[in-house]
């Protein structure tokens, strides 16, 4: 990374992850500078891949779906750079994240409510990562807190 990250950034990237709507003359406000000052710093966030990108955190339960998460354990001889390709590509993986510990990969699908259904999902994730050692599902009933930063 090119621009090292300071205070005023990390300030930026709290209020943000609280409220992703804030205007750069909202945060300017708040953190008592101007609003070009922001938009330089936001820039530069977004340039330097700091801030990926901007999303909304729905309420599943409320829309009539599941959250479940996989974490998948596979077997040494597995490379997990030559599965990610083909979990990216599937609409029902909502993310994908590598992982160091009792799992190699953490992945959260959001699927019908119904359980056959789900199980075919499942099924179908399961089949595009050869060498599974271990699966564990974990359905997710409530995100009590969710902060980034």
């Amino acid at each position: 990374m090119a621009d090292k990250i300071n205070g005023i950034d990390v300030k930026i990237l709290k209020l943000l992850a609280k409220n992703a709507r804030l205007t750069y003359k909202e945060l300017a406000e708040i953190l008592g500078t101007t609003r070009q000052r922001i938009s330089r710093r936001m820039d530069r966030l977004e340039r330097n891949g700091i801030i990926k990108k901007y999303t909304v955190i729905p309420n599943y339960d409320a829309l009539g779906y599941v959250h479940v998460v996989l974490g998948i354990t596979v077997k040494p001889s597995v490379n997990v750079d030559e599965i990610i390709p083909a979990l990216v590509e599937d609409e029902n993986i909502k993310i994908i994240e590598r992982a160091l510990g009792s799992h190699s990969l953490i992945i959260h699908i959001v699927g019908p409510k119904d359980m056959k259904e789900l199980e075919k999902i499942i099924n179908e994730v399961s089949k595009k990562i050869p060498g599974i050692d271990k699966l564990d599902i974990t359905f997710v009933t409530e995100t009590v807190k969710f902060e980034v930063l």
